[in-house]
């Protein structure tokens, strides 16, 4: 090992950037609406280094206003770039504030970038014997690349750390050392920098120029030997490379000097980092930063690889959980008092129903064996009905014991005057079905209660201890160990860490049910909680305790046609691509497309790591240029339902009943839409005919069953009417009028009788696509239409749609002045960043704050459709259940004898779930299998 020292020097905005991004289709909001996911993903990565590298100097540079040189040469330099999203613009004080508590250097001149600093600061630290690795994504640090200093490439998305040497680069980049990167940078320019480059040279032309020519001067001197067009554009574009391989080199000049007294890693200020974790609502990270940098350990700045540095970096180790910091901002077992008591006597658990009848509200949870509640197996229950008390029944393994025990509690559990309290019942609820017992009574979900009043945070128990309590629950973790073959079940755990565990579970939670009540209230959505997620809890539980059957042998026989399908279209492919090369690798597909076949014009999109970008959201886009990227989507579709849905449906049978079961998310959507789980039944795509086929593998429960699906028409466009009060499109719903042929003639002018096929596609496209603020380029990319076209025809829209666009202007003035918009069932979606500075940023809010209402409506009608079915259905004992729900549509396995009555009274409750200013109407269907029914 080399006795070098180390100095990691990390890019801050790449990592910033690097992080938020990870995050966006799932960002981390906290309790207090803040988007903290720049921060988060920022720290992920700093912390990564620190505990896999152990380094001994560390810095972190900034970018600050813009490189002063760059611009002065070419005022276009990052001219295109985005503003910088609002996230990012709060986690750079956070961030700076964090690595102030850690004490580590902050690197920051104006005028300069971080590039320029981190280039700067490494050939200082290379000439003092240092072994430098630059910590960034960025591609562009490859030309500093030496014998000692070296690109670490943080790990991400699964995938380990890369580090870049002289070979590695040489490798990448096919060079022969890592200085001639500026010239291949030169070359082929950079989009996201707005470095113009050599107009036609891409990745593989520059590759092989740096090799005939070796530099982007030697280049431009031999122009002579290219031909045609490539000559002619390099000639008349010289300037334009000597630029940018000029704006493509890292400055090693800037106003910073390396003192390594400056750079040692040392020992944080906890206190102060905690306090931050605390506001951030980083529970995780402040766990993970504490067992790093336990309170014993001062790392040193000591030869790398030596024992004493060893032993002084333990604190880097995974396993330095043995003393953490006791910080005093959460509370926990250890240091509240409690009175935990364990029932395993007769007359313990007699005295303890006793009590339990007699109380208005109980808090209850189960410990089982398992997470799947069709499986598991009971191992305990605790109750709690006083803060800091709770009691502890454990569970005999043998099942006839355990059903006897339970039926001791059934009195309780079935009382319909005692409240049941509990976090995400619905499991609570399966588990003891299994042994037979309802649970009868009001209920209070704390899991739900918390997603109504801010639906944008996470919901799990630990999370909402420690924001609204202080406190820190203890880890199951700790019990049973994590996950893995190595896992404990409950029924290996001493009895009395289980009884501490389950009752602070229980009492915990009946302490946030005290906190979030009063919440309910104020934010006026207490009705919405009783009458409709409450109720609602029970009603999911049953559909999914019942599942629904899976033809096995049709999947099977699907699959293999799939197989056909897909090696065909793979064959057509490469004889229109006129070679093979891996469709799954996105870096050969691009090549393809963007080089040999030129699709796309003279400037296709990169992400951020330089190739090009080959999203299903630029194919399709490109579909109607050339056959084979329709192709390329088509296969694409293909791979998803063969691996997704054909291959592994027929996985997720349950053994114990040969049916699926998937799980139904309550508390997900900030929208109030359920999304499912296990098997996700709501991502079927069923556009295409392939797709539509996975539905024939849902078929009735046998022969004396059908399936039956009951489907709201148009609930969002109806829902839109009535909350506009837009006289003509409600007047065309009432009139029973199909409101894209009636749209169509309105817009363009005609007879209804007389509107064409194409005219009513472009009327649903628009219909569909006003709420979501579809604009001229958007609609034009969805149609045939010109851009021109398109804006006449949105225009047109408004116009005769006048109400629609008052709406929309009263929903976005409302969300400025409340900070929320609301359902018709009060169902509130709060848009933090309806203020933000960034256009971008604060029109995304805008479009929420007009189709969330629509969206959520329609969630909130099919909800209560669905609680006032399943109570005909229990109460009046049919053999006809409900199984499914998918967003406006119902499914049910209809007995044969029940089928008309079953019919009528669903479509009545469905279409008098709530009454808008135009009716609501339902198709039903009827078949073998859900595809014949839909």
């Amino acid at each position: 090992m080399t006795d070098k020292k180390r100095l990691f020097l990390l890019d801050a905005y790449a990592l910033i950037f690097r992080g938020y991004y990870a995050f966006i289709k799932n960002p981390r909001i906290n309790s207090k609406g803040l988007d903290t996911s720049a921060v988060l993903g920022f720290m992920n990565s700093l912390l990564d280094v620190i505990k896999r590298e152990s380094p001994d100097h560390l810095a972190v540079a900034f970018d600050n206003g813009g490189s002063e040189v760059r611009t002065a040469l070419y005022p276009e330099y990052k001219a295109n770039r985005d503003e910088t999203p609002e996230a990012i613009k709060i986690a750079v004080p956070y961030i700076k504030e964090i690595l102030n508590a850690m004490h580590i250097p902050v690197i920051e001149v104006k005028g300069c970038e971080a590039d320029d600093l981190i280039g700067t600061l490494s050939k200082q630290a290379e000439k003092e014997g240092y072994q430098v690795f630059m910590v960034t994504p960025d591609k562009d640090y490859a030309q500093l690349v030496s014998e000692n200093i070296f690109m670490y490439k943080p790990a991400r998305m699964g995938n380990g750390i890369e580090i870049w040497g002289v070979d590695k680069v040489k490798e990448k980049f096919e060079v022969e050392h890592p200085e001639q990167v500026i010239d291949f940078l030169g070359m082929m320019g950079d989009s996201v920098d707005n470095i113009p480059g050599l107009p036609g040279v891409g990745e593989k032309t520059a590759k092989k120029f740096i090799k005939e020519y070796g530099s982007l001067e030697n280049l431009l001197a031999n122009t002579h030997n290219l031909k045609g067009k490539m000559r002619e554009n390099i000639e008349a574009n010289k300037d334009k490379g000597i630029l940018s391989k000029q704006l493509a080199t890292i400055l090693l000049d800037c106003p910073v000097q390396f003192h390594a007294e400056d750079f040692i890693l040392e020992k944080p200020d906890v206190e102060k980092t905690d306090a931050l974790f605390i506001e951030l609502e980083f529970r995780r990270m402040k766990e993970q930063f504490d067992k790093i940098f336990n309170a014993d350990a001062a790392p040193t700045a000591l030869p790398n690889g030596t024992k004493q540095q060893e032993e002084q970096f333990s604190l880097f180790a995974d396993d330095t959980a043995s003393n953490p910091i006791d910080n005093g901002y959460f509370a926990n077992l250890n240091t509240v008092n409690h009175v935990y008591q364990l029932c395993n006597s007769k007359m313990a658990i007699h005295l303890l129903i006793q009590n339990l009848m007699q109380q208005s509200s109980v808090c209850f949870d189960t410990e089982t064996t398992g997470l799947n509640p069709l499986n598991a197996e009971l191992v305990g229950i605790s109750f709690s009905f006083e803060k800091g008390t709770a009691f502890y029944v454990p569970f005999p393994e043998n099942r006839e014991e355990a059903v006897e025990l339970i039926n001791e509690f059934k009195p309780f559990f079935e009382s319909e005057q005692i409240e049941k309290v509990g976090q995400n019942l619905k499991y609570d609820i399966k588990i003891l079905k299994q042994y037979d017992v309802e649970i009868k009574g009001p209920l209070f979900d704390t899991m739900i209660a918390h997603y109504l009043i801010n639906p944008d945070m996470r919901h799990n128990m630990d999370v909402l201890a420690e924001t609204y309590l202080k406190y820190s629950p203890q880890a199951i973790e700790e019990l049973i160990g994590k996950k893995g073959k190595n896992q404990k079940s409950m029924r290996d755990i001493d009895l009395e860490l289980v009884k501490e565990y389950a009752g602070e579970d229980a009492d915990i939670t009946l302490q946030l049910k005290s906190v979030f009540q009063p919440q309910l209230s104020a934010a006026h959505t207490e009705e919405l909680f009783q009458n409709i997620e409450i109720p609602l809890v029970s009603v999911l539980a049953d559909m999914e305790n019942e599942g629904i059957r899976l033809d096995i042998d049709f999947l099977s026989s699907l699959s293999e046609t799939l197989d056909t399908d897909i090696k065909n279209l793979e064959q057509k492919i490469y004889e229109e691509a006129e070679e093979q090369f891996n469709l799954a690798s996105p870096k050969q597909l691009g090549d393809i497309l963007f080089e040999k076949l030129k699709i796309g014009g003279s400037k296709p999109k990169k992400t951020k790591t330089g190739q090009y970008a080959t999203g299903e959201e630029i194919l399709s886009e490109l579909a109607h240029k050339h056959q084979i990227v329709q192709d390329i989507l088509d296969w694409r579709q293909l791979i998803k339902l063969q691996n997704t849905y054909v291959e592994a449906l027929p996985k997720q049978v349950n053994p114990k009943t040969n049916r699926v079961h998937t799980e139904y998310m309550q508390a997900v959507a900030a929208t109030g839409r359920l999304s499912s789980n296990n098997p996700n039944l709501q991502n079927i795509p069923i556009r295409t005919e392939r797709g539509r086929l996975i539905r024939k593998a849902f078929v009735a429960r046998d022969e004396n069953y059908l399936i039956m699906s009951a489907d709201y028409s148009q609930i969002e466009l109806r829902i839109i009417a009535a909350l506009s009060q837009e006289p003509n499109m409600i007047e065309s719903f009432k009139n029973g009028e199909d409101i894209h042929r009636s749209t169509a003639a309105r817009v363009f002018n005609v007879a209804l009788e007389e509107v064409t096929k194409e005219q009513r596609s472009h009327a649903k496209t628009v219909n569909f696509g006003i709420i979501y603020g579809v604009s001229a380029f958007g609609l034009s990319n969805q149609t045939n239409l010109s851009r021109s076209e398109s804006k006449e025809l949105i225009d047109t829209y408004y116009a005769t749609y006048p109400q629609l666009k008052n709406y929309i202007a009263r929903q976005i003035e409302f969300a400025r002045e409340h900070g929320y918009v609301q359902t018709v069932s009060g169902r509130r979606r709060y848009l933090k960043d309806i203020h933000s500075q960034n256009a971008i940023v604060r029109g995304g809010a805008e479009r929420n704050a007009v189709n969330a209402p629509i969206q959520g409506s329609a969630a909130d009608i099919i909800k209560i459709a669905m609680i006032r079915i399943h109570q005909k259905l229990t109460e009046e004992q049919w053999k006809s259940k409900m199984l499914l729900q998918v967003h406006d549509e119902l499914v049910f396995d209809a007995h044969k004898d029940e089928l008309e009555n079953l019919k009528t009274m669903v479509k009545a409750e469905m279409e008098n779930a709530f009454q808008l200013k135009v009716p609501l109407v339902v198709d039903l269907g009827i078949g073998e299998n859900w595809l014949e029914a839909h």
